[in-house]
């Protein structure tokens, strides 16, 4: 059975912690305590780890370029905690940023 590549579960650790620490985005972020919102609905941290590894890139030899995922994943919270704020470039599911 094979198992994600290290670069691939580093990436994920590395994602997890910043998000966990409330350091994810600073630019994008500032000022924005998003981290109570992980913890109030399952469902919040399910569609935020579902945009990380959905927009994630690997290529074949594994080595991973997740900038544009954490961006995407900032936007999306961004969205989230300030429905004010435009994502761009546009997407959505459900009136939701991805």
């Amino acid at each position: 059975m094979a198992k994600l590549p290290e670069e691939v579960r580093s990436s994920l650790r590395f994602f997890a912690f910043y998000l966990a620490n409330g350091t994810l985005d600073m630019e994008l972020l500032e000022d924005i305590d998003y981290r109570p919102a992980l913890v109030d609905f399952g469902s919040t941290l399910e569609m935020i780890f579902t945009i990380y590894t959905n927009v994630l890139e690997i290529d074949e030899d594994g080595l991973v370029d997740d900038g544009h995922a954490q961006y995407r994943v900032a936007q999306w919270i961004r969205r989230y905690c300030d429905p004010s704020y435009v994502v761009d470039p546009p997407g959505s599911k459900n009136g939701r940023p991805v």
